[in-house]
């Protein structure tokens, strides 16, 4: 098998970024990280990365569309390809394409795409989220009422089918019940709490059942209050959970993230970026179960003003936490990386760069904008050339 040394970059090792180190691959894994002295790289096929800084891999686990798409419109491999290409030039390597609330019957189409594209090797796909419907109507935001209904029984089979790749259910746990919640969670299913309005002990309930994260921490939840700490105060109490956050400085002020960053371990936040059609697009306009989505000035707003979705794309969502949060940049980094590879369980495959890990990398100058990305081992720059 073929070697690829990756030499004369900053690579991102646990410890920071380091200066003279190689990176060699072989086929879809990374087979080590050595000085530049290896005599190993001699004999490989070198490819220069001319002082710029390789990462790994971004992880997003919340992609609603990208690139014209919306996956709730065309739920095939086609859609699934056709987003995960758009995110991939902002260094996604990692993602779940994600269903807002629909029929079951569509659920049941999303689930089936994305177990083909992933028996077809899909670049990027890591499994499915499926946000809602089985959410509360008074935290809905733009989420269709219409589509809404509690979770029983009778969805179970639906949620726990997808047996290859992850599933990511994002749910109110007050609209279910904790033996629901315990048999999602044995079955493997990652439960996380969103549009939700529930209360501290219903969310602390839900915890010791099996609900392990939070949906877009802040949005679309009930509030940290003097007498009621809400979704917000437990998921801020509880050491282990975790929590995404769309760092735009839209959805929630950069002084409440840092407010949040102090509360609990800064290794179980998540940036999500809860991207839609219109990243990687000029588009100005796309529409969201039969309403029009505005595109301006970074903002997706429908009819009412109400946020829909995010246009900000990883790399522009790290950038935001080096600015808005004061983090440096491996914490940002780790944010987009090694949280959401834990969270998924796959923290011993993605999110590093080390030996035996999958060759998911992303290249990127000192701006943080994204020259070229690596799944699997395969390279967008030379793929793109040699087609």
């Amino acid at each position: 098998m073929r070697t690829t040394a990756l030499i004369n970059g900053r690579v991102m090792l646990d410890a920071g970024l380091v200066e003279g180190r190689s990176v060699l691959l072989e086929g879809d894994r990374i087979v080590d990280v050595v000085r530049d002295t290896d005599p190993r790289i001699r004999h490989a096929v070198r490819r220069d990365l001319c002082g710029n800084m390789l990462l790994p891999g971004f992880i997003d686990t919340q992609v609603n569309g990208g690139g014209g798409v919306l996956f709730n419109d065309d739920p095939s491999v086609e859609a699934i390809r056709a987003i995960g290409e758009a995110h991939r030039h902002f260094g996604t390597t990692g993602f779940l394409p994600t269903l807002i609330s629909d029929d079951l019957e569509v659920v049941a189409r999303a689930v089936a795409a994305v177990k083909t594209a992933m028996d077809a090797r899909v670049p990027g796909v890591l499994g499915i989220h499926i946000e809602g419907p089985f959410l509360n109507v008074e935290r809905k935001g733009v989420h269709d009422p219409a589509k809404l209904r509690g979770l029983d029984d009778s969805a179970v089979g639906l949620l726990t089918s997808l047996k290859s790749g992850k599933t990511l259910v994002t749910l109110a746990p007050e609209v279910t019940t904790s033996e629901i919640i315990r048999r999602l969670s044995a079955a493997g299913v990652k439960v996380s709490a969103g549009h939700t309005n529930a209360t501290y002990e219903q969310i602390s309930l839900a915890l010791r059942n099996g609900l392990t994260g939070f949906t877009h921490l802040f949005n679309a939840m009930s509030q940290l209050s003097g007498r009621e700490p809400g979704v917000v105060g437990a998921a801020l109490d509880h050491a282990d959970s975790w929590c995404g956050l769309i760092v735009d400085g839209h959805h929630v002020a950069p002084v409440v993230m840092r407010l949040a960053l102090r509360c609990k371990r800064r290794d179980r936040f998540m940036i999500v970026t809860d991207g839609m059609p219109s990243i990687g697009t000029n588009d100005t306009s796309f529409d969201l179960q039969g309403r029009s989505i505005s595109v301006k000035d970074g903002l997706l707003l429908d009819e009412m003003g109400r946020l829909a979705g995010s246009h900000t794309d990883m790399a522009q969502a790290v950038r935001n936490a080096v600015e808005m949060l004061a983090i440096n940049l491996p914490e940002a980094i780790h944010m987009a990386t090694r949280n959401p590879a834990a969270f998924l369980g796959m923290e011993t495959e993605l999110g590093r760069i080390a030996a035996g890990y999958r060759a998911n990398l992303v290249l990127a100058d000192e701006g943080l904008r994204v020259l070229d990305t690596w799944i699997d081992g395969c390279s967008l720059s030379e793929t793109s050339a040699a087609a």
